[in-house]
């Protein structure tokens, strides 16, 4: 896994090992970040289930304002700061889980939403990546459509098997396009 553009462009990130992680693919990274690419510059960005953080960490490459990653797994968190001081987004003597441009949130997605929402985290474009077989994908859109952390002009993307398929609309989430990469859907929702 590697960072594909910006300011940590070629950066290569570290690997996980035996962790029960599926990382997003470059090729749908690829086809996300070309869709959503154009507004990243000072953007706010989520990115729920982080894994690796190899979304999170691309968005900031791409010059994201600020990133939150959310991920409740001890030995991925660690992965996460791993690869944002590979990328040079924290120096060492940062805080251990945040700093101005990033924050580690460490809790399931479903706890994080709300605590995200009552400290006023408020965001442009939110990265929505469960295990494919958790069954999170309605919940999550069901808390977000809302949650008062959602931008007005908000987009939340949700990367899933092309075979789970997804509502048209989660309360006021609406489906806007999907796009398939091999058997992997990114479904884009706005608000109405």
């Amino acid at each position: 896994m590697r960072i594909i553009a910006g300011s940590a462009r070629g950066r290569k990130l570290v690997e996980f090992d035996g962790l029960p992680i599926r990382p997003t693919l470059d090729r749908v990274k690829e086809s996300f970040f070309n869709q959503t690419g154009p507004w990243l510059e000072d953007i706010r960005f989520l990115d729920l289930f982080a894994g690796t953080g190899n979304m999170g960490i691309e968005a900031l490459s791409r010059g994201a304002k600020r990133t939150v990653f959310v991920e409740n797994n001890p030995q991925a968190r660690r992965i996460v700061l791993s690869n944002i001081k590979r990328c040079r987004f924290s120096q060492e003597d940062d805080a251990p889980i945040s700093n101005d441009l990033w924050s580690l949130v460490s809790m399931p997605a479903l706890s994080a939403l709300p605590l995200l929402e009552k400290s006023g985290e408020c965001f442009d474009l939110i990265y929505i990546d469960p295990p494919f077989d958790a069954n999170l994908y309605e919940p999550c859109m069901e808390v977000l459509s809302s949650s008062s952390i959602l931008d007005p002009s908000a987009l939340v993307v949700v990367e899933h098997q092309r075979k789970n398929v997804l509502k048209n609309n989660y309360g006021r989430l609406n489906l806007l396009k999907d796009r398939r990469i091999g058997d992997t859907c990114l479904s884009f929702f706005h608000l109405s």
